[in-house]
């Protein structure tokens, strides 16, 4: 079997010193510790020699839900997202922060590939998986570069203090069958989800968008009943709000009776209620930002600018008393006031852009999620937009590919430039290929599939392809189709994709 060769480099107050070791690479757990001088981690990694065949494919995982996470052949390029893409234009649209761009370089070669938690080699039904067991202490850097025949393995944890014992790595090793060895990885991290209960229903983003209001609503939760079991989920998503970040205050324009009064319509056709938040951002023009800068992350003195997709949003402070003392009364509200069952989190990698001397980037991450957890309290929580392993245990279900659209693959820019992209095409892809994590992990959300006609541009065979996988490998399955316009063979089709969801 192969050695792990290990190195450590610290910046100590008079150099950099080095550790060095080596230890084998076998079956199971492999622990990596060391005595570390005392400073701030410059390098902290590993390496190996592997044999990797022509005929082999190679799975990484990217760093959060959104990120497209294919199988790749030895030959294949990673691509490369932004890297000709004029400085005006990214800092425009900032979509270097949606993804690890910001912090990773990808080299662009053909063989080469990077990825985060977990990767694995599969030659026909025999896997590889290389994967870590803690990532608090940052994340596990897996770069499989197929070229060489080398494994390389790093912590995301640069310029965190140390100093005494140091718990370099925690990985785990196995080969087998598909679920032998993902049976044995989460067994090996003691973790089971916290539902096995597959659950299907309505969202109204991906037909509605945000312009939504209580008469379109109704409209969907009449249609909805016509279709639905009782026990599914109606979702209400994105327009609720007067502002992102201002979740206290709610568009009367729009929901003049109240979310109160309209979870008592969801809830009197016998379905869950739920609805969607993203509580670690802040729109520019929300009052939040404007009244409480104090709570917006300032990685270097400069509001983190977390994406644009209401104009510039930005990354909110965990460690702000203020502002978690906020964000629990906005759960009471929304769980007990407002009596919602089910909440969808999203963007919430917007509260770990960064970590400190003292934390991890991964460290705060988990720490945000633990954070959500406490205090969604038994109610089912969604997690969209975060990096993978630090939802394992903690979201009910978790988001594990990109949005989906009602074309195939976007624009030609975005292809070009966005890697965390609305993508069918990818979606597909990232639910087929972390499919492994549904009902160990979480429950996976591989996020909606469509049957209508109107407001869509998806052939009928690509809608096919799309609800056959989320069926096959989710742990979720919604539509955000106006049910009242499906005709017998759509619902007919709908009752075949709900024997084959099994739910």
């Amino acid at each position: 079997m192969s050695l792990l060769s290990f190195k450590l480099l610290v910046d100590t107050s008079e150099d950099v010193e080095a550790v060095k070791g080596d230890t084998e690479l076998s079956k199971g757990i492999i622990r990596i510790a060391c005595e570390a001088p005392k400073g701030h981690i410059r390098e902290l990694s590993a390496e190996t020699v592997i044999d990797i065949d022509g005929d082999e494919m190679i799975f990484v995982n990217g760093y959060q839900t959104w990120t497209h996470s294919p199988e790749f052949s030895v030959t294949d390029v990673q691509k490369t997202y932004g890297k000709k893409l004029p400085g005006a234009l990214k800092n425009r649209f900032h979509l270097d922060s949606y993804g690890d761009l910001f912090f990773q370089k990808y080299s662009g070669k053909p063989g080469v590939f990077i990825g985060y938690s977990y990767c694995y080699i599969r030659k026909g039904e025999a896997f590889r998986l290389f994967a870590s067991l803690d990532e608090e202490p940052g994340y596990t850097v897996f770069t499989v570069d197929a070229a060489s025949g080398r494994l390389h393995i790093s912590r995301d944890c640069r310029g965190v203090k140390c100093g005494g014992d140091l718990k370099a790595f925690e990985l785990f090793y196995a080969e087998g069958a598909e679920d032998e060895v993902f049976d044995a990885w989460f067994s090996a991290m003691e973790l089971k989800p916290r539902t096995s209960e597959k659950l299907a229903g309505y969202t109204s983003w991906y037909n509605r968008y945000n312009k939504i209001d209580e008469k379109c609503l109704l409209s969907d939760l009449e249609g909805a009943e016509k279709v639905l079991k009782k026990g599914d989920l109606f979702q209400i998503d994105d327009g609720w709000q007067t502002a992102v970040g201002d979740w206290l205050s709610v568009r009367e324009d729009r929901f003049p009776s109240g979310l109160r009064a309209f979870t008592d319509k969801i809830h009197g056709k016998g379905f869950k209620a739920g609805l969607w938040l993203a509580p670690f951002g802040a729109q520019e023009s929300s009052e939040l930002y404007k009244k409480h800068p104090d709570w917006v992350l300032r990685p270097g003195g400069k509001p983190w600018c977390a994406g644009v997709n209401w104009g510039p949003f930005y990354g909110l402070d965990i460690d702000n008393a203020q502002f978690v003392e906020y964000l629990e009364k906005v759960f009471r509200t929304v769980t007990q006031d407002w009596n919602f069952d089910f909440v969808k989190l999203d963007f919430l990698y917007a509260a770990a852009p960064y970590g400190t001397e003292e934390e991890s980037r991964a460290g705060r991450m988990i720490r945000a999620m633990k954070l959500l957890r406490r205090i969604c309290g038994d109610k089912l929580m969604l997690g969209c937009g975060v990096p993978l392993m630090p939802a394992f245990g903690l979201a009910d279900y978790c988001r594990i590919g990109c949005d989906v659209g009602p074309d195939w693959d976007s624009t030609a820019l975005m292809r070009m430039t966005h890697r965390e992209r609305v993508s069918t095409k990818n979606s597909i892809d990232d639910t087929t290929f972390r499919r492994q994590l549904n009902g160990r992990a979480f429950m996976n959300d591989p996020d909606v599939f469509f049957l209508r006609d109107e407001n869509c541009k998806l052939t009928e065979e690509e809608k096919k392809l799309l609800y056959t996988a989320n069926a096959s490998y989710g742990g979720l399955l919604l539509t955000s189709d106006d049910m009242n316009k499906w005709d017998g063979a759509k619902k007919e089709t709908y009752k075949n994709i709900r024997e084959m969801f099994g739910a």
